[in-house]
């Protein structure tokens, strides 16, 4: 079922970590192009601790982060691929919401680069609504950045992949990472972990690079990695 037009979420309502119930109006619905979903699932990304926090500049409170979304198609817009975006699709959606589509850039899959790039929560829009992110009941925007998701990957899963599997597959699979090519993943944390996977799976020779010696067992035998390097070893 669609929304109202009134989502509920969990918003910062001053800086820190602490997040309340929040109701609020949602972002206009574009009639040909938006696709609303009913979210199910929203990972938590260090850029959403970030922003509540104020660190990383001035924001507009209360704000709902989230943009690690997974849920399912409940209304969609005169001008989207029914097909594509079918009620009840399972989908998905990423850091950004929005851009102008039209520019050189966007033409060449750089949307995110476009001038008038919209981020999915904290982006002011050209009707001056401020983006409210994925931890509410709804999400809506337009369909060219909502991505359905196979069968085959389960929901809690598929959510990180918005972000933090992107953030690590893009530039591996940008810049050729494959078999015959070597690739260093460097600090093993939420991103890195997916950096070994993402390289190892194209097919590249893959090292993990830390700054002790902890994470090695992990690494190699968990991950997948086929080298270690202690950047604190002297003799590395």
């Amino acid at each position: 079922m669609a929304s109202n037009n009134i989502y509920h979420g969990q918003a910062a309502f001053e800086p820190g970590l602490d997040v309340k119930p929040h109701t609020y109006d949602a972002k206009p619905f574009d009639e040909e192009y938006d696709v609303e979903i009913k979210v199910t699932h929203c990972g938590i990304c260090g850029s959403d601790l970030h922003t509540i926090s104020g660190g990383w500049g001035e924001i507009k409170y209360p704000l709902v982060v989230g943009h690690e979304i997974v849920g399912h198609v409940v209304r969609l817009g005169s001008k989207v691929d029914a097909t594509k975006y079918a009620i009840g699709t399972r989908v998905g959606v990423g850091a950004q919401c929005g851009s102008c589509l039209n520019c050189n850039l966007c033409h060449q899959h750089y949307e995110q680069v476009c001038g008038e790039s919209l981020l999915t929560y904290n982006g002011p829009t050209v009707d001056g609504y401020i983006t409210q992110g994925g931890y509410a009941d709804y999400y809506r925007c337009n369909a060219h950045f909502v991505i359905p998701i196979p069968d085959e990957l389960p929901s809690e899963i598929a959510a990180p992949m918005m972000c933090g599997g992107i953030t690590t597959y893009s530039p591996l699979k940008t810049h050729g990472a494959g078999p015959g090519k070597k690739v260093g993943i460097i600090g093993i944390g939420g991103l890195g972990h997916l950096g070994i996977q993402w390289a190892v799976a194209l097919g590249a020779e893959v090292t993990a690079i830390s700054s002790s010696n902890r994470k090695e067992k992990l690494c190699k035998e968990q991950l997948g990695a086929h080298h270690f390097l202690n950047t604190n070893d002297p003799d590395a």
